[in-house]
């Protein structure tokens, strides 16, 4: 049927800041269905606290409510917009949650707003444990044994009927807070009671723990004709055990027989259409034993969740976009196929690669954690690789991991301590993947490592034949690998770092070139939906070693953004928020605009905000043979964080055009020595610091400086490795501590000015003229970071002298460094006096709080002076700010109880949020400056 035409209005739930288990994948889903809507003539409200987004901007939606996601600010829409229909499928659980507490006071049906793509009696079904195992017992589809448990007795009980091991599950909880396993019986209690505490309802399910079984999830669509299409199956690397978001996971499934994909696929509809009569998209998820291929279902999810994402852009088909068109009446046959543009979007799609994706851990934050993966989520982002078999999507998925690391192996950081491999082996954590092939190319049997991981035999042998690469590898020189060989090896996601680690006494610019000798070079194919079978109009490109090159190069003027690669601590959406305007900006501008990022989650690697995308790892050789491929007018490295900031200094070498601020001058901002150096020179202050290479030099400086100094390393982004040390004891351990983890890094050592305030200017500056964005006053003192402060737009407690001082080093610096673009200042205040503490000419986790704040496009703005096509004095910009902006840090501690949660100089938030204020007196605003002013005095 086509589409209701008495929903003129539709209001979408966010899932507000980022949280560990609720990441920016629910930011591209709201996005996605956002501008799906707009396209049907309808009116778009967004409502969520979260400003880092490209949801909460007006290129999104034509109303953006910036509100605490609470049932009044619901209200408050429906007071002042005739909405028609919500949709709460695209928040994740916190959207969920919401819509139902809407309801069940009853204003939904108060202001005569009905609920589109879920039926709030499937999201009961699905999340109250014991309904779901029940109807699941009903349609006959098999599940673990269990007991429900609302109470401790009820919970001993349901134990000493099961029997051990077993998994305690809490109703309606996200990303498996609360949930575990039980081993033994000793451990039985405090988990049992942690379960309790964890649900909202106090309900637990204790059930059958089926350790070492496969896991599986499909990605589902249905209309209201009742039509049902598989978009995906994915496959996780890891058995049962890890939480799917902590889970290596691989699309299409690569070890699932026919029969036991289509008893899947059968009982995934009657799933579906068992929990309520609703038109939008569902993930399912099972298990299936290895031995048998028995299958049991673990959950099913009413909505857009963290797998839709992934499988959107692993299958090219936009999820959230149709669910969004079925939400409001459409059937699947009436909508067209996103891709192809000739067919519907009534279709599987199929493919004709394989994709990888792997969880991004960020365990040096939170120092004391418990590091072993279970069940509940611990990842704060992820990859996906694209390639033409599961070995080079995994290779690809390991360059993208920004930890340093140039594939799977041979790349220098191998361990070879077969103790401390093996334990890692049976005790699954981050670096699990790589000990796989560390404990293989110690010679440990594959059927060894299976026993132990139970991971099934496929993937081990996959990983195995990297090994044997290897190998046979070490048999030739550079100039006499067999050109054939040669091209396997890149085929097989080798990088040119990997073949000459393995060689050795070459660089990686000697591989490159002998591969350019021998005409090696990389392809690009299209991701189309269909294998080939019709021909696609949207250009996705991957890369991969084969005959045709299918990325035909236009005439045009052409701009490529860098993106912000895995989300983690210290570089979050934000910066996919940045390189999104910095599209817009080049498309705007008469470009044609080019992406290159490896980030499923975010709204930048959505097919259609480029002109062009390269989903590809963020790593110099894959964006090397892409600039040579589409020799660009330039590159924009200014939008995507230290991702993409410290490929500059390589694209200066290659004589590669950087848009907007130079390399140098970059370089002169990230490395701290040269940047106190342009300070002295320019009569600001700043404090006392000195340079460091050992232990002892660090020792020389704190003594001249003076205690309490200031630990960093140069170029880290989020406060990595910083502390704050009083005495030559703490200083020697933290220096030696930095040495080692940062190898190559020289230390920085500054005096702390202790109990001084914080404050941060962000400005645009074209080389001539500088626009001050904003200035933010840090509720916390110095000494917290930046990204763990509350802050407050405009300041609350500056004097005016002050704020003087801050405008005319702003201006200062951005003309000494030749900023071209964004420049953020972090400024320290003592006794009325500034002193600068460190400046960023890029994009900063800043400029979208401001951007929000103020109601001014500044990044766009910023990005067209990069571009060249502006200056300032071309824009009118008119701030709309009534009253108080408050920045508010938001933590995942609850995942790491063990962990000291004191808040220091490195970074430990995952996401921010943001609350208006009329003025100071704000009960909210006092409360928080009483709590700063109890700080102060401790």
């Amino acid at each position: 049927m086509p589409k209701d035409t008495s929903i003129k209005s539709v209001l979408i739930i966010g899932s507000g800041p980022i949280i560990i288990g609720q990441a920016c994948e629910f930011d591209y889903a709201g996005s996605q269905a956002a501008l799906s809507l707009k396209e049907e003539g309808i009116t778009v409200s967004i409502i969520n606290s979260n400003p880092a987004t490209i949801m909460t901007d007006k290129v999104i939606a034509d109303h953006v409510y910036l509100l605490p996601l609470t049932s009044d600010s619901i209200e408050k829409i429906l007071k002042e917009q005739q909405i028609d229909a919500v949709l709460p499928t695209m928040g994740g659980q916190t959207a969920l949650n919401l819509c139902i507490e809407v309801a069940e006071r009853g204003i939904w049906e108060k202001y005569g707003v009905k609920i589109v793509g879920v039926d709030l009696a499937a999201i009961e079904k699905t999340e109250n444990r014991e309904a779901f195992r029940q109807l699941m017992v009903d349609i006959g589809v098999g599940v673990a044994t269990s007991k429900i448990a609302n109470s401790f007795l009820e919970g001993k009980e349901a134990a000493q009927q099961i029997g051990f091991p077993l998994v305690i599950r809490p109703s309606y909880t996200l990303g498996g807070k609360g949930a575990g396993f039980v081993h033994k019986k000793e451990d039985f209690d405090a988990a049992l009671s942690k379960g309790l505490q964890a649900s909202p309802t106090h309900e637990v399910l204790v059930e059958q723990a089926v350790i070492g079984w496969k896991e599986y999830e499909l990605e589902l669509l249905r209309d209201s004709n009742d039509n049902v299409i598989i978009i995906c199956s994915i496959e996780n690397f890891d058995p049962m055990g890890i939480h799917t978001g902590d889970s290596i996971t691989v699309a299409p499934a690569m070890t699932l027989s026919d029969r036991c994909y289509q008893d899947m696929r059968n009982q995934a509809i009657r799933m579906m259409r068992a929990i309520g009569n609703f038109a939008g998209g569902c993930n399912v998820q099972f298990s299936v034993n290895p031995a048998d291929e028995a299958i049991i279902a673990i959950e099913i999810n009413p909505r857009v969740s963290r797998s839709s994402a992934l499988a959107s852009k692993a299958t090219g088909y936009p999820i959230a976009k149709i669910a969004a068109k079925l939400a409001i009446g459409y059937n699947l046959d009436e909508i067209e196929n996103q891709i192809t543009k000739t067919t519907s979007a009534y279709f599987e799609p199929t493919l004709d690669y394989v994709i990888v994706k792997i969880p991004r851990w960020n365990f040096d934050k939170f120092k004391g954690a418990n590091r072993e993966l279970g069940l509940q989520m611990k990842s704060v982002g992820e990859v996906m690789g694209i390639g033409r078999s599961f070995i080079e999507a995994l290779q690809k998925a390991c360059q993208s991991l920004e930890i340093g690391r140039a594939g799977l192996g041979a790349d220098g950081r191998q361990s070879r301590n077969l103790e401390e491999i093996m334990h890692s082996l049976e005790h699954p954590s981050w670096d699990r993947l790589f000990h796989i092939y560390d404990a293989l190319s110690l010679g440990v049997p594959i059927e060894s490592v299976r026993k132990v991981t139970k991971i099934d035999r496929w993937f081990l042998n996959q990983i195995m034949e990297v090994v044997n690469l290897e190998n046979e590898l070490r048999r030739y020189s550079l100039n006499n690998i067999p050109e054939d060989f040669f091209f396997l090896l890149k085929q097989k996601g080798f990088s040119d770092t990997q073949i000459a680690y393995i060689l050795g006494n070459v660089t990686e610019e000697d591989v490159y070139q002998r591969r350019q000798v021998l005409n090696i070079r990389r392809v690009y194919k299209m991701v189309d939906t269909c294998a080939a079978e019709f021909p696609a109009k949207t250009p996705y490109y991957y890369s991969t070693y084969e005959g045709e090159n299918e990325s035909i190069v236009s005439d045009k003027k052409k701009i490529i953004v860098l993106g912000s690669g895995p989300n983690r601590i210290g570089q979050g959406i934000e910066f996919d928020y940045s390189c999104v305007h910095g599209l817009l900006a080049a498309k705007e501008s008469g470009f044609e605009a080019i992406m290159i990022n490896c980030n499923p989650e975010t709204v930048s690697t959505d097919f259609n905000m480029a002109d062009k995308l390269y989903f590809e790892p963020v790593y110099w050789e894959h964006v090397r043979e892409i600039i040579e491929l589409e020799k660009p007018y330039g590159v924009i490295v200014q939008l995507g964080g230290q991702t993409a900031l410290k490929m500059a200094e390589k694209m200066h070498e290659h004589g590669i055009r950087i848009i907007g601020t130079s390399f140098n001058d970059m370089d002169i901002a990230e490395d701290r020595g040269r940047f106190s150096d342009l300070l002295k020179e320019l009569d600001i202050p700043y404090p006392k610091y000195g340079v460091a290479e050992s232990a002892e030099e660090a020792l020389e400086v704190a003594h001249q400086v003076g205690y309490p100094v200031l630990v960093r390393p140069s170029y880290v982004l989020g406060g990595q490795g910083m502390s704050i040390v009083i005495n030559d004891e703490d200083l020697e351990k933290a220096v030696v501590g930095l040495l080692k983890n940062l190898p190559g890094n020289r230390v920085l050592i500054d005096h702390f000015l202790d109990r001084a305030a914080e404050a941060e200017s962000d400005s645009i500056s074209d080389g001539d003229d500088v626009h001050i964005v904003g200035i933010m006053e840090h509720i916390e003192p110095a000494g917290i970071h930046s990204g763990d402060s509350f802050a407050v737009l405009p300041p609350f407690d500056l004097s005016d002298n002050v704020i003087a001082q801050i405008e005319e080093y702003t201006v200062k610096i951005a003309k000494a460094l030749n900023v071209i673009g964004l420049l953020n200042i972090q400024f320290a205040v003592k006794n009325d006096k500034v002193y600068v503490i460190e400046a960023n000419p890029r994009a900063s986790r800043t400029v979208p709080f401001i951007a929000k704040a103020y109601d001014v496009p500044y990044i766009n703005i910023a990005a067209k002076v990069m571009l060249g096509v502006n200056k300032l004095k071309d824009f009118t910009i008119e701030r709309k700010l009534w009253g108080y902006a408050i920045k508010e840090p938001v933590f995942s501690f609850d995942k790491f109880p063990e962990v000291n949660k004191e808040l220091g100089p490195e970074m430990k938030s995952t996401g921010e949020a943001i609350r208006f204020i009329p003025n100071l007196q704000d009960p909210y605003f006092r409360h928080l400056y009483k709590e700063k002013s109890m700080y102060l005095s401790r």
